[in-house]
């Protein structure tokens, strides 16, 4: 695939994270989709769950802004973003997996209704929903990322497939 191809791509996949849809991401929206993510499990901010979901939203924030932000006005356009991800991210999925880490284990164990590090597939589609996905691709989603069918899926699933859709793009079939 070339550069141009890889940009494009990448642009779009900018609005998963500009969750205000201002045209920029900011702290503002990685706070915003924590507390969507607390609200719709009924977890609050307060407990372990939700100090973890803020802390990993802040380090994954951080993580951002350190890759993409160049002029450092705390916001990453969209040219940012994609300038980031040309050169610091592309074909460097470990990268990615290492800013939302934090995040993405967190998210997980909102959602981890038993307890047992890993979500269902049913919660894991609610929170891909809450943060933005359309029902349709939610689902889709939720299901790929459950690769041994046991109804469950892991941080590692997690981490390892997003690091993948936001970082290297496979060309169209």
């Amino acid at each position: 695939m070339d550069s141009a191809e890889y940009e494009r791509k990448i642009a779009h996949r900018f609005a998963a994270f500009d969750q205000d849809g201002n045209g920029y991401i900011d702290r503002a929206d990685f706070n915003a989709a924590a507390a969507r993510l607390l609200t719709e499990f009924g977890t609050t901010a307060r407990c372990d769950k939700g100090q973890a979901l803020y802390t990993g939203a802040e380090a994954f924030w951080q993580g951002m802004a350190g890759i993409a932000d160049v002029d450092g006005d705390q916001r990453v356009t969209r040219e940012e973003f994609v300038g980031g991800a040309v050169k610091r991210l592309r074909d460097n999925p470990e990268r990615f997996a290492e800013i939302a880490r934090p995040f993405l284990r967190a998210v997980i164990a909102v959602a981890d209704g038993g307890n047992d590090g890993r979500a269902s597939v049913a919660n894991v589609e609610r929170a891909l929903r809450v943060l933005g996905a359309s029902a349709e691709i939610a689902g889709v989603a939720a299901q790929s990322l459950d690769p041994d069918r046991d109804g469950k899926v892991a941080e590692g699933d997690v981490v390892a497939a997003l690091a993948v859709y936001f970082t290297v793009i496979e060309p169209d079939a």
